[in-house]
């Protein structure tokens, strides 16, 4: 089955791409959410005007992605947690939880998955953390876990 993508799905194409792909994943999982149309005469003759809006539209979005990165870059966002010998915390750190100091800074609409957290933070200490917020525009954060004081 051929499709034209709609919007940038990863591992597949970018908006405004003429692909091939399985029946039951065009048909059961990119027309229903709208991420691809059927490849057919009419279709592939709005893919013109597609690739011109896209490409308007990519300059922009990629101009707020940089300036959003330009603005990530100053964020440092501080946890305190429990931690054991070797300053091994008791639990993690992790995207999830990021993202929730992220949204409390005032940085709304990112979304966990774009941070690239490969595993949860277990340790106390500074981070430097990748947040993916175009294709090509990767910011980076600061992230200090510090160890909480023990009462006794």
């Amino acid at each position: 089955m051929e499709v034209i993508l709609k919007e940038d799905v990863v591992k597949l194409g970018v908006r405004g791409d003429v692909v091939k792909v399985a029946a039951g994943y065009g048909r059961n999982y990119l027309l229903p959410k709208k991420l691809a149309i059927e490849a057919n005469e009419t279709n592939k003759a709005v893919v013109v005007q597609m690739k011109a809006s896209a490409v308007r539209r990519n300059a922009k979005e990629k101009a707020g992605a940089e300036e959003l990165a330009k603005q990530l870059d100053a964020v440092v966002i501080n946890f305190t947690r429990r931690a054991g010998e070797g300053d091994h915390l008791f639990g993690s750190v992790t995207s999830g939880d990021i993202a929730a100091e992220l949204e409390k800074k005032g940085f709304h609409n990112l979304d966990r998955r774009k941070i690239q957290l490969h595993e949860p933070l277990k340790q106390v200490g500074d981070f430097t953390i990748p947040i993916k917020l175009y294709r090509e525009v990767t910011a980076h954060f600061k992230v200090v876990i510090d160890k909480e004081a023990v009462t006794e």
